[in-house]
């Protein structure tokens, strides 16, 4: 590609451009299982698996998968957290040719519905929980003709494999539970002892599908991005450009993003197993004792994260006495990290972040800032190597604006989807003459660095007057006393809309609504001044811990009953 202004930032060693080889997902995993079989591939709890004894698991479940009739291109469906079962089941479906669709656990049965019977999965990997409190009483609306169902206690080491039923049994809602045997419902540590590893290994187009991966987007109901080997391999070779300083086999990355999302897909399992490091899963990120604690016994250096997970790992109690300074590189994503969460988590633990920026239609990552060099702080780096981006107006086209002018950021580079499921009318509004359309309201400033400022859909019209809910929350959160803060626009019936927060508060403050109006009126023009404030214990988030203002804005119009 001809040269921008950012590549001039680039990390000293870091191409502006790369050779990428025809090398499919699966393929990815048996060179790293032949190149280093002794090597750490997951930490779960107690349990230990090198990436022989992966490369074996999955060998054995793709064989079982083709056996019971999965065919190359036809979809599975991995509803599961973040466990070893998801990396090999992945893994697995990839390497029969067939394309993986990772599910959210926390699905309703009616999304559930959506998803595989848009998707036409022909088989689910699903937790026995899941199974028993989700899927079962619903198979008869369910797509899939097969299920294989796995236990959390099979990937546990002794005695915990033998406590843990009992214990999670115990859980509201429990997360292990007695599967009985039916049709068409097939256990999943019977299927990798009893089967041997004799996989059919298809050759790959790497220009097929992968994976799809779906989001709600901008409107609409989900749909799915579809990914290809080539986008997927190519934003791992991407990454692994970026931080040229990784040891193989070497490097421990802490998985606690969940891996049904793209970031955890990519950041923290696919590029982890493209260079050999142990991967530390951790189903529940909210777990900060468990964090913390994985963090300090594996040594881990790499840690993909969002900004609620390195301000909890912050605040944890006696988080100063413990010794968490082996990470060394950060990557933070999904939402603005405030400077003072990222400046006390560097000097906790000598660790560099760099904020980044992706979608799932782009696999995701498009945008990091340099581990080494010029890293500005709030915005979320410059396009990594083959790929281009620019800000243009939010009424349509695509022709740059001037540096600095705030309008909506359109990306193109070999990681972008093939296109929306089923959805050609979807992918006509999304991507236009080779760019794709993010939603995402940003400036480009003169050395190439973004800044996201707001989402289309979340920006608020007051009086004419147009509030990125993203600055306003970045003003909030800088005051001493609080801990998080989310914005959103509410009815109003002279402005039209008006800005209300919510605040959770640090442990014991307290805060008058006058000097929070103070503190936000000499940081912020008028207008952007919140004219409504509401103190929760705790915002509502996904679990990738990114705030969900949908669900408060909801909650607001069903109160004002609008």
């Amino acid at each position: 590609m001809e040269r921008r202004s950012w590549h001039a930032h680039y990390q000293e060693g870091v191409p502006t451009s790369l050779d990428y080889p025809d090398v499919s997902l699966a393929e990815m995993l048996r060179a790293t299982s032949t190149a280093l079989p002794d090597a750490t591939a997951l930490l779960f709890m107690n349990y230990r698996m090198t990436y022989r004894a992966l490369q074996d698991h999955v060998d054995r479940l793709a064989t079982a998968f083709a056996r019971l009739g999965v065919q190359p291109g036809q979809r599975v469906a991995v509803h599961l957290p973040t466990l070893p079962q998801t990396v090999i089941a992945y893994y697995a479906a990839l390497t029969i040719g067939a394309q993986v669709v990772l599910t959210n656990p926390l699905y309703t049965p009616r999304e559930l519905e959506h998803q595989w019977n848009d998707a036409e999965c022909v088989l689910a990997v699903t937790a026995d929980f899941l199974w028993d409190q989700k899927v079962r009483a619903h198979r008869a609306e369910l797509a899939p003709r097969d299920y294989v169902v796995a236990s959390i206690p099979e990937y546990l080491g002794w005695p915990l494999n033998w406590l843990a039923p009992l214990k999670l049994g115990r859980q509201h809602p429990p997360t292990w539970a007695r599967v009985k045997r039916e049709e068409g419902v097939h256990r999943f540590a019977e299927l990798v002892r009893d089967t041997p590893p004799a996989p059919p290994r298809p050759t790959v187009d790497m220009e097929s599908i992968a994976v799809l991966q779906y989001t709600g987007g901008t409107t609409g109901v989900s749909k799915g991005a579809m990914l290809t080997h080539r986008n997927l391999t190519v934003n791992v070779a991407q990454i692994n450009a970026w931080f040229p300083g990784l040891q193989r086999g070497k490097e421990v990355t802490l998985v606690c993003l969940p891996l049904f999302h793209v970031f955890g897909m990519t950041v923290g399992m696919n590029w982890s197993i493209s260079h050999g490091a142990a991967m530390v899963l951790l189903p529940d990120p909210r777990d900060f004792p468990l964090l913390v604690k994985s963090i300090a016994k594996h040594r881990v250096t790499l840690f993909p994260g969002v900004p609620a997970l390195f301000n909890g790992l912050n605040n944890f109690p006696g988080i100063e006495s413990i010794d968490v300074r082996s990470v060394r590189s950060c990557f933070s994503g999904s939402a603005p990290i405030a400077p003072d969460v990222l400046e006390r988590f560097e000097a906790l633990t000598g660790a560099r972040i760099v904020e980044g920026f992706g979608m799932s239609e782009t696999s995701p990552v498009v945008s990091v800032n340099p581990l080494v060099g010029t890293r500005k702080i709030g915005s979320v780096g410059i396009p990594i190597s083959d790929t281009d981006a620019r800000v243009v107006s939010i009424d349509g086209g695509l022709d740059e604006l001037p540096r600095g002018e705030e309008g909506e950021l359109v990306v193109q580079g070999p990681q972008v989807m093939k296109g929306y499921w089923k959805r050609p009318d979807e992918t006509q509004k999304t991507m236009r003459d080779g760019w794709l359309l993010t939603g995402d309201l940003a400036t480009m400033d003169e050395d190439g660095y973004i800044r996201i400022v707001g989402r289309k859909k979340d920006m608020i019209s007051a009086g004419g007057f147009k509030i990125y809910p993203d600055e306003v929350d970045a003003v909030l959160m800088s005051h001493p006393d609080i801990l998080e803060a989310a914005t959103i626009g509410v009815p109003d019936p002279r402005r039209g809309e008006t800005v209300k927060s919510f605040l959770v508060l640090r442990p014991g403050r307290t805060l008058t609504f006058e000097d929070l109006d103070r503190w936000c009126r000499e940081r912020l023009a008028a207008y952007k001044v919140p004219r409504e404030i509401e103190v929760l214990d705790e915002l509502p988030k996904s679990n990738v811990m990114k705030v969900l203002r949908r669900e408060l804005r909801e909650r607001e119009l069903r109160k004002r009953g609008e």
